[in-house]
Parts: C-alpha cells; structure tokens; sequence
C-alpha cells in the first residue's frame, strides 16, 4: 500500500489554485506568518508519520521554509523531493498574472538547481523537471538530458512530474527515453486517464508519486460531489479521507500527497490510511471519472485563492 506525503505547493506562497485556500491561510499572508504555518504543518505530518515532503523552486519560498525546518529538526528516514522548471513571478501576491512561468532549458536547470542546492543542501534525494508535456520538448532536449544524467551519477535521483491531457504520452516517451527514478502524476476520483503509464511505470521500478488526489479541492468537500460525500457518510469518514484512501489503494502508487495548508486539514487526510477501500466502493464512485479533456478545462478555470 502507498504511503501518504506531503506537498508544499499551498504553504509555500500567499496564492495558490485549491479551493478555500484563502479561508485556510487567513488574513495574515505575510513571508513570517506562513513560514510559520509551514513549519507546523511540517512538525504535525512527521508526528503522523508522514516521511516524504515535496517542493518545487516555484513554490514560493517553499524550499526555503522546508530547508530551514530540516536544519532545526534533523528529521531522520525522511525523503525530499523538489522540482525544476518553472520560475516564480508573482513576487509574493495573489493576483499576479502568470504567477510562475515554465523554463525547461538547461539554463533553467543549471541556475535552479544550485538555488535549490543552497536551500536544501545534501537533504535532497529527488529532482524532477516540473510540468513536463508532449510540447514543451523537454524529453528531447539533450542538453538538459546530459545535465540531469550527470546529476543522477551523482546520487540524486531524476524525476519527472506531468500535467495536462498528455499526462500518459508523456510517461510513456520517459520511460522510452529511460534515465528517471521517479514519475509525479495527477491521478484522482475524477481524473484518471494516465493509471496505465503509472503502472507501465511502477513495473519498470520507478517510484510513482501522486498529486492533486483531492482533485485542488473539488474532493475535500469544498465543491458539489453528491456522490463521494454520500459514501464518507456511511462509512464514517470525511471526504477527503475517502478520496485519498481511493489511490493509496491503487497498486501502482508509492507516495500520495496531501497539498493541506493547515494542520487540521493535515490530520484529516491522515485519517485516509484507515480507511478500507473495497471494489465497491470503486463501482459506487465510477461515475466521478470525467473526460480529462473537461477535468483540465475546469482545472484551469480556478481561480487562486
């Protein structure tokens, strides 16, 4: 069975795209005042058990409050990963327009992997190329291949993360390619088309991360789905609960990551490793599956914060 992980995307930065994100973070959006909610949010997933915490140079200053954690906790077992490939722009404020902007050059990859370097030093274990997609030609792109194989001979494993309608074609063509040690895909409830590349993937021994199980939100209870939140209540549980227990329980999943900016809500996707996931509850949640082509249109209608 999967384990659960944490992901920093909502606490490393005042804006982001899951639903209630500004109730969660209050009034008091300063660099202090989050890095203080991050801290606790990463104090209470290690208390639960939690051993793998993700970043990305994008996140705000979300390397920096997990480095700065690392160094006055000296966690022991623990697995960091973080990601390359997208700048953030925003400058520390919600409404700016493109908040983060993709690079995939070596350039990029050169630059943001000694920032990273500085802010997580030899804690870091794996660095994948951020929102790779079948246009973006960043599979083909030797220069960046040579840097990332150089950076695996070194120790650190090479990772990817996809998005999008193209989330299979791209697993596909970097497991063609070779050379990575671990995918981070989109796979929840209502979007699910790329399950047979993560399995394609986890045969061929790479680790499968799974992101955006809550779906940024939409399955934590913060939007209609009558029929998720009608099983969580006969079983007992919370929406989210049930929803994240849905891919831990798939058997191509190594690490599911809760995206939660408080502890509360971190404690509730905890209570997911409890839960039993059954076929039937597989056929009863069947008609949350959405045609990807209408999940990413939506995706990408939310608003920030």
């Amino acid at each position: 069975m999967a384990t659960l992980g944490l992901g920093l995307a909502a606490v490393g930065r005042p804006g982001y795209l899951n639903l209630g994100h500004g109730h969660d973070l209050g009034a008091d959006r300063s660099v202090a005042a989050l890095r203080a909610r991050a801290h606790a949010v990463l104090d209470a997933a290690l208390e639960g058990g939690v051993r793998h915490f993700d970043a990305a140079r994008s996140y705000g200053r979300g390397e920096e409050f997990l480095g700065e954690w690392l160094r006055s906790r000296e966690p022991e077992d623990v697995v960091v990963s973080s990601k390359w490939g997208y700048v953030y722009t925003a400058g520390w404020e919600v409404a700016a327009d493109p908040p983060e902007v993709k690079h995939h050059d070596v350039e990029t990859l050169r630059r943001q992997l000694g920032e990273t370097r500085e802010l997580l030093g030899d804690r870091l274990d794996v660095y994948a190329i951020h929102s790779a997609t079948p246009d973006s030609g960043v599979l083909e792109n030797a220069a960046v291949l040579e840097e990332l194989a150089r950076l695996r001979d070194s120790g650190v494993r090479v990772g990817l993360s996809v998005s999008g309608t193209g989330q299979r074609e791209t697993v596909e063509r970097a497991l063609e390619h070779g050379g990575f040690d671990a995918v981070q895909a989109t796979w929840n409830l209502h979007e699910r088309s790329v399950e047979p590349a993560l399995a394609a993937a986890a045969e061929a021994g790479l680790t499968v991360y799974v992101k955006e199980a809550l779906a940024n939100g939409r399955l934590a209870g913060r939007a209609p789905a009558a029929e998720l939140t009608a099983a969580a209540g006969d079983l007992g549980v919370t929406p989210d609960a049930l929803a994240l227990a849905a891919v831990l329980a798939r058997p191509w999943a190594d690490v599911v990551l809760s995206g939660a900016a408080t502890v509360e809500t971190l404690r509730s996707n905890l209570a997911a490793a409890d839960v039993e996931w059954t076929e039937d509850l597989d056929a009863r949640l069947e008609s949350l599956r959405e045609n990807p082509d209408t999940y990413w249109e939506r995706r990408s209608a939310l608003p920030w914060n």
